[in-house]
């Protein structure tokens, strides 16, 4: 049990302006609410392949898409969360799950290789190799002069060209945020068990400004709203997922439920009722998107 990463630190979120709250709350609802239809859609067969799910870490882009909404981004496999949240269209990417010439990639990548280049978006697609958008990333800080943020996993930070290119970003002070959704999960291996090392010991050596922290979006958002103007810089953080690796198979309950300890804090903060209508509104949304009729007639086209 990884205790010190349970809970809200409720400081950071009653400074937090309520409308900020919502709307990271909104974005998390999206995120949660758009896999479940996915899930649905894969019990019900429209979907005949394994996806990789952001539930359970939903907070994290939520959080980062709030703080830095310019930012070049590369990412993960496991990309659901960060598309959505950014503002990519939720149709395109149900599109391109179902296999459809209108999805994010024309029906081709499916669900680990997300990408959007349009209403102010700038979102690369996983490419292949776990890891490898680190340095895709900071080639393209270096090439364009552009902030960047890269997302990866604690299994993707070992792989050796992680560091190589963290490493490089600090000698050339480039403007890159380097984030980790630290699961505590290589497939089904946790960390204990794979290394002895410590990644944001690592990440402090090279000089950067670095944090390890839990997926409380109060505090991402706050650390990332501090960290933006001192890149490069890395954010360690710790979060559960709630399915797989891959797939919907469940191993349990996660350690925390981090969407279930937003809600409780928006309605410590008197939020409730509008929390409550925004959850509404998004699964409503998402029930369209996802009808099973509806479904049919784009696979039949």
């Amino acid at each position: 049990m990884r205790s010190k990463d349970l809970g809200v630190i409720k400081d950071i979120a009653k400074r937090t302006v309520k409308d900020t709250s919502l709307e990271m709350f909104r974005r998390m609802c999206l995120v949660r609410h758009f896999e479940q239809g996915v899930l649905n859609a894969g019990q019900d067969k429209f979907l005949t392949y394994q996806v990789y799910l952001s539930s359970g870490q939903e907070a994290i882009p939520a959080a980062v898409s709030l703080a830095i909404p310019n930012f070049m981004i590369f990412t993960q496999h496991r990309c659901h969360g960060t598309y959505l949240s950014y503002g990519g269209d939720p149709v395109k990417l149900r599109d391109e799950l179902l296999g459809l010439p209108s999805g994010t990639s024309g029906g081709r990548a499916g669900s680990n290789c997300i990408q959007c280049h349009e209403n102010g978006i700038n979102m690369f697609g996983h490419h292949g190799l776990i890891g490898e958008n680190v340095p895709l990333g900071v080639g393209a800080a270096l090439g364009s002069g552009n902030p960047v943020v890269c997302f990866f996993g604690d299994g993707a930070a070992e792989e050796d060209y992680v560091f190589a290119a963290m490493g490089f970003a600090a000698t050339h002070k480039l403007p890159v945020l380097f984030v980790c959704e630290d699961n505590n999960l290589s497939i089904l291996t946790p960390v204990e068990v794979r290394r002895s090392w410590n990644i944001s010991e690592i990440a402090r050596s090279f000089g950067m400004q670095t944090e390890d922290i839990s997926d409380d979006p109060w505090t991402i958002y706050a650390k990332i709203i501090e960290l933006k103007n001192k890149l490069p810089a890395f954010i360690n953080i710790r979060t559960c997922r709630q399915y797989w690796h891959v797939g919907s198979g469940v191993d349990g309950p996660p350690e925390w439920d981090r969407f279930s300890l937003v809600k409780e804090e928006l309605e410590s903060q008197g939020l409730e009722g509008k929390a409550e209508s925004i959850e509404k509104n998004i699964k409503e949304q998402m029930r369209t998107l996802w009808d099973p009729e509806q479904l049919l007639k784009l696979l039949k086209r």
